[in-house]
């Protein structure tokens, strides 16, 4: 039996996908829960094969909780299963340690292989997101550009950015300006709102 962990804030979704699992012979779905931080508890208390992670639940995220499984659990392997068929979120999540990653707007039967192929040792990555990842190419935000933006989306002021990054007034105006630059936007939301997009943040 494959022991499978599903972790999603969204209930309805998370009881469908459990559901699904349920159907298949050699799959056990050991624990389900709503935040990030409540996966990583049951995991620590489940030891589950693998952990089906959403990118965005309150708590800690599903890619914080890749990489957190990866050091506490080497066992566990993780995919990321997303409404975010970007290819932004594609690189970050393996960047973070998962083995997987699955669009929601993929048939079951995708979910069932991708499960059964992770814990066999492989890798698995929605097709057509592969391919639009590969076309796209990798961030072109350098990571200090990447925490610019994140702190401007909030909505402060380049001497609040300065201060909450710890940076002088002068480089945060040019790390938004090259991000502005990069991201072909007008204005330091507008970069913010396309790297946000693209999956960058």
């Amino acid at each position: 039996m494959i022991r499978v962990l599903l972790a999603d804030d969204q209930a309805l979704v998370r009881g469908a996908l459990a559901a699904v699992l349920r159907l298949e012979p050699d799959l056990d779905v050991v624990a389900e829960v709503g935040t990030g931080t409540e996966a990583l508890a049951a995991a620590q208390r489940t030891a589950p094969d693998i952990a089906l992670l959403d990118v965005q639940m309150p708590g800690r995220d599903g890619l914080a909780v890749a990489a957190d499984l990866q050091r506490a659990l080497p066992g566990c392997r993780t995919i990321i299963c997303t409404t975010f068929s970007r290819p932004g979120y594609l690189s970050r999540a393996m960047s973070a340690g998962a083995s997987g990653y699955v669009v929601k707007d993929s048939p079951p039967e995708q979910l069932v292989d991708a499960i059964r192929r992770v814990h066999s040792g492989l890798r698995f990555v929605d097709p057509a997101l592969a391919a639009e990842a590969l076309a796209g190419g990798a961030s072109p935000l350098t990571g200090r550009e990447a925490d610019v933006l994140r702190a401007a989306a909030e909505g402060g002021t380049v001497a609040d950015i300065a201060r909450t990054l710890r940076l002088s007034q002068g480089t945060v105006r040019n790390h938004l300006s090259s991000a502005i630059g990069k991201t072909q936007a007008r204005t330091r939301a507008e970069a913010a709102r396309l790297a946000e997009d693209n999956g960058w943040l």
